[in-house]
């Protein structure tokens, strides 16, 4: 008897990647056009559009009389749209973007009329384990995956604890646009459904479909003539809800960690590498749009300000429409990142142009608020146009520039002669609780209820917590809580890189350049923040690190800046610690997960010889924080780490010059077109911040709020 093969048509759809948006929104309008004919006509039963909605949007903004049409036949569940409102990569996003992106999605995807989702990622370049828990929230329970599932998980799994679906032969199949006889495509699908039935029960789940691609018109007559040259199999034209409901007793394999294994199928983990000066702009604005969310919110409550709903899930849509795979991975052309970094910019002016506005609305001349989630203590910066006692703060910057409440007061209108001294300084604050405001009958500062611990000399930083030193051209670091002392601790590698846009492209032998220091002199000295600024040479590169520690602070914060004019390869900080790194924590979508590794692992010794394969590294994505033997990172926009030995090696830069290059060591199959993008060498001036300190992985909020301190300050 033959088995049965639930066949689904879909695009994949990515809004930008080897062209731009607008050239592939027009390509978008042919395909669709096509494809609502075809619906329309009776000529395909239906038709998954990818699990996104922003296609559909962009599709109607130059397209809405095509609205009643859409409608009509979502709702005769021949057109399936949403739940996300873009394919977002799941390590390069946070919680809260993610969960917004599910948010605009299924509110568009509802506003037309579908009612049926799954959570819809065949190209995702592996998979969270904490994506199925988000699922549940929204009241999706399926999912389909491919990429990064290990070979032994089967079609149908729980993975985590909703019913997924593994594309054992992806979600590209594109042989009915051949010109090849019936026969041979019949040929072709046997050889492939065998593979996917190895892995199924009784029924079979198969895509027709490719990246961009439209539907053949005579689809339907060639499936018809396929099966009548099939041995084993009777293909059926239909969605991928009828395939769960056909399978819905045979989930029984559960798979409870994250999909990242790419023995079977590529994961491009360079992808979280690439074009870092991307990551930044993405962290920094994802934190701005959610800090301006809160505030809004707090004025609403507090204070009857006005809302901002509308603007913020405006500014979300910009910020996941960078987030979509192809955007945030780095891995499309030049001139579609620089249509990303042009969102990046206006997101951050609606979260700063939000803040400001609503602190204007408030109007108190004083103004610290708490908007995390926890209690804070400790040191804070602000601006102000008026000269602040030093008993109570410490001058780190003056500039020129309008007054806030003068540029954010719609009655009036900035003058050459507004212009003013702004001060930066830095105060101290007590245990503020959440959402609670500091009044201007209260003083800053009240009283010191931390002993003055800050001392620092031109090589050595130290307070009550931490000691930097610097002795024999090499960094020591003291946890003076737990006694340990880390020597040689801090140094700077630079490997070359033979890679692309997606993977690192090791050199075999490549021992890298390592750094030394040249230089320490004193940055900032004061009673709420002192700072050096040591120079390090790596190669022909001068790095100048600012490091900076707080009173009382239990991390070190690190701004490194230098000029990049060398080309293909890859520049790590590392940090030697006390043991080989067998496990180490780091956040994921919000919530803290553990990776083992085998310390000795060495990619150069395990590159691929044939093509297909794709090398196995000792590198993982984080979101933000990681922790391994008590030691944090907290970063701003650095996704990518590397165990080594005793070491944890952190991606600061990674310069290549093609999104695919056919030549890759580590990838011997492209995984993209060999287009050059001269702009993801990354060459000029470059900056990256992060922080480093010692504690528990369970207070990891902790080392997050000391780094991300959710406050708004004013006066």
């Amino acid at each position: 008897m033959k088995k049965k093969v639930i066949a689904y048509l879909h695009t994949h759809w990515d809004r930008e990647w080897y062209r731009e948006f607008e050239v592939f929104r027009l390509r978008l309008l042919n395909v669709f056009d096509n494809v609502l004919n075809m619906l329309e006509k009776g000529e395909i039963p239906c038709f998954y559009f990818d699990g996104q909605t922003s296609a559909i949007e962009d599709y109607l903004e130059l397209n809405p009389e095509k609205e009643k049409l859409i409608r009509t036949l979502i709702k005769q569940k021949k057109l399936f749209i949403g739940p996300c409102y873009t394919l977002v990569d799941e390590f390069l996003t946070d919680g809260i973007c993610f969960r917004k992106n599910l948010e605009i999605g299924l509110k568009y995807a509802k506003s037309l009329g579908c009612q049926d989702f799954l959570g819809y990622f065949a190209d995702t370049f592996g998979h969270s384990k904490n994506i199925p828990l988000i699922l549940k929230e929204f009241g999706i329970d399926k999912a389909v995956v491919w990429r990064g599932c290990p070979d032994v998980i089967p079609s149908e799994f729980i993975f985590n604890g909703i019913k997924t679906v593994n594309l054992v032969r992806g979600y590209f199949l594109d042989i009915f646009s051949t010109n090849l006889s019936i026969k041979t495509k019949a040929n072709v699908l046997e050889k492939n459904l065998d593979k996917i039935a190895e892995k199924s029960s009784n029924v079979l789940l198969m895509p027709i479909g490719a990246d961009h691609l439209g539907i053949e018109h005579d689809v339907a007559e060639q499936i018809k003539e396929i099966n009548k040259h099939l041995e084993n199999y009777e293909i059926e034209l239909s969605s991928p809800f009828k395939y769960f409901e056909l399978v819905k007793n045979n989930f029984n394999f559960k798979w409870n960690d994250e999909l990242r294994d790419n023995s079977q199928t590529f994961i491009l983990q360079g992808s979280y590498s690439s074009r870092i000066k991307l990551k930044q702009y993405n962290k920094k604005c994802s934190y701005m749009l959610d800090l301006a969310n809160r505030f809004q919110n707090f004025g609403q409550k507090k204070y009857k300000t006005k809302s901002y709903e509308n603007v913020i899930e405006y500014a979300y849509k910009l910020l996941l429409q960078n987030q979509a795979h192809d955007g945030i991975c780095g891995c499309s052309t030049d001139l579609v990142h620089r249509e990303n970094e042009i969102r990046y910019e206006k997101v951050l002016q609606i979260a700063n142009t939000i803040i400001e506005e609503v602190k204007h609305q408030i109007g108190e001349p004083s103004l610290i608020i708490n908007l995390s989630n926890s209690d804070f203590s400790g040191v804070v910066e602000f601006e102000t146009t008026k000269k602040q006692s030093e008993a109570d703060c410490q001058l780190i910057g003056t500039r020129k520039g309008f007054p806030n409440n003068l540029l954010y007061n719609t009655q009036k209108t900035p003058t050459t002669e507004d212009i003013t001294k702004i001060y930066t300084y830095l105060t101290e604050v007590e245990c503020k609780k959440p959402s609670q405001l500091l009044s201007k009958t209260n003083k800053f500062y009240p009283e010191i209820f931390y002993p003055l611990d800050l001392s620092i000399s031109n090589t050595k930083l130290e307070n009550a917590n931490l000691v930097l030193m610097i002795k024999d051209n090499k960094i020591t670091i003291v946890d003076k809580v737990s006694g340990n002392i880390y020597k040689d601790f801090i140094r700077f590698i630079d490997f070359k890189d033979n890679g692309d846009c997606y993977n690192f492209g090791p050199v075999t032998g490549d021992l890298g350049e390592t750094s030394k220091i040249i230089s320490s002199k004193i940055h900032i000295k004061g009673k709420f923040r002192c700072g050096l600024i040591i120079k390090f040479k790596v190669g022909n590169t001068i790095l100048n690190a600012e490091i900076s520690l707080d009173k009382n602070a239990k991390m070190f914060k690190f701004k490194i800046k230098w000029n990049n004019k060398v080309k293909n390869h890859l520049l790590q900080v590392q940090f030697n610690l006390l043991k080989p790194v067998n496990q180490v924590f780091s956040k994921d979508l919000g919530m803290l997960i553990e990776r083992n590794f085998d310390p000795d692992y060495e990619i150069r010794n395990n590159l691929p010889e044939i093509k297909g394969i794709e090398a196995k590294t000792n590198t993982a994505p984080m979101d933000g924080y990681l922790c391994t033997q008590g030691f944090e990172v907290v970063t701003k926009g650095l996704c990518e780490y590397e165990v080594k030995k005793k070491s944890i090696l952190l991606t600061i830069l990674r310069a290549t010059g093609i999104i695919s290059n056919p030549k890759n060591p580590a990838r011997l199959t492209p995984a993209g077109p060999p287009i050059e993008v001269p702009d993801a060498q990354q060459t000029g001036e470059n900056s990256v911040e992060f922080f480093i300190g010692f504690g528990d992985e369970k207070n990891w909020q902790s080392a997050m709020q000391e780094a991300f301190p959710y406050m708004i300050l004013n006066k």
